[in-house]
């Protein structure tokens, strides 16, 4: 047995050895590519979204492809990083949601800029002290971000991505001991999103003892200097604070999932499964936005989400966020888009970008 033991260790390193080679291989002509390249562009997700589909289909396990894509993720940063640093500026501080969305999209191998708002991340990146931003858009249980969806219509950046995060909450605190705790810090969203799982399991906290914060990180480490004190936050969280995790996943959904958008100054070239997102107004009146989306029905273009917003322009007036299935690029999104831009009042788009 000891023998056939070693013997089965002594082909993992040698697989480790070779898998070493090819990583440093890779990485080699992923610099040879970027020497090349007139444009200077490193990011390319439309590139990156193929890689990852054609993995997914090749992959024959037993690794599942979630592990397979983490694993590329991060194989794809060192080598960007390789070609040229990126630095991606998220909402913050460490170990908030933003950040594991955009640690999930670009790998570790970047410079992370911690912003205090959304409008911040937003001028760091049209500034260009960050190539890039990670945004919150919706929530599966929650809604939309209204911050983002406005910084949107007043911003010349473009949306060159999307990630989708499920979000799962953990209490934290100093120790597990649940009998000790006498309040709870957290974001009013994730007391929203926990609320069932707080009422069964932790009753004799009122909500006077539910203590709001700016951020889930923020309310980790508050709990980090209060011994009577949990927090509701990511894992991350947990992790960077220094925090023992009483409970996980004790959201009331499981499936509760918050979308992010990718901000920078490129347009993202087709992958072959692309969405676009744009921004429409009509005028009021009976019927109006069923002739203005009817283009779309016509040219066979999918939407995944219409979403109103008052436009700030005027009383009772409102604009409507939408995307669509395909990138501006193919003919009939083309065709769709010539069509709405002949109905509607305004029409803006952020970009087209791989589907998450």
């Amino acid at each position: 047995m000891t023998e056939e033991l070693q013997h089965l260790r002594d082909k993992i390193d040698t697989i480790d050895n070779e898998l070493l080679k090819l990583v440093n291989e890779r990485a080699k002509l992923a610099q040879a590519i970027g020497q090349k390249k007139k444009s200077g562009i490193i990011y390319r997700p439309d590139r990156e979204a193929q890689i990852l589909e054609r993995l997914k289909e090749h992959n024959l396990g037993p690794v599942a492809n979630e592990r397979i894509i983490q694993l590329f993720t991060e194989i794809m940063s060192l080598c960007r990083a390789m070609e040229e640093p990126i630095t991606v500026a998220y909402l913050g501080p460490r170990g908030t949601f933003s950040e594991e969305a955009a640690l999930k999209r670009f790998g570790n191998a970047i410079t992370t800029a911690a912003c205090d708002s959304i409008d911040e991340v937003f001028r760091k990146v049209e500034s260009g002290a960050a190539g890039y931003g990670v945004v919150p858009i919706e929530n599966s249980t929650e809604g939309a971000i209204g911050r983002t969806m406005d910084l949107l219509l007043q911003t010349p950046l473009i949306v060159c991505g999307e990630i989708q995060l499920p979000i799962h909450q953990y209490l934290m605190a100093q120790h597990t001991e649940l009998s000790q705790i006498n309040k709870i810090y957290s974001h009013p969203q994730s007391f929203s999103q926990c609320h069932e799982w707080l009422h069964r399991n932790l009753p004799h906290l009122l909500d006077t003892a539910r203590i709001n914060a700016p951020s889930n990180a923020d309310a980790a480490r508050l709990a980090a200097a209060d011994k009577n004190a949990a927090a509701i936050a990511s894992k991350r969280a947990a992790d960077v604070f220094g925090l023992a995790i009483c409970a996980e996943n004790i959201e009331d959904d499981p499936k509760n999932t918050t979308r992010f958008l990718v901000i920078g100054t490129q347009n993202i070239a087709a992958s072959g499964k692309d969405k676009t997102s744009l921004v429409i107004s009509t005028n009021n009146r009976p019927g109006a936005i069923h002739e203005l989306l009817a283009p779309l029905a016509q040219y066979g273009v999918g939407m995944s989400r219409l979403e109103s917003r008052p436009s700030r322009t005027g009383l009772w007036e409102y604009v409507f966020f939408i995307d669509i299935e395909g990138h501006q690029e193919n003919q009939n999104v083309v065709t769709a888009l010539q069509e709405l831009r002949k109905k509607a009042t305004f029409l803006k788009i952020f970009g087209s970008y791989p589907v998450a």
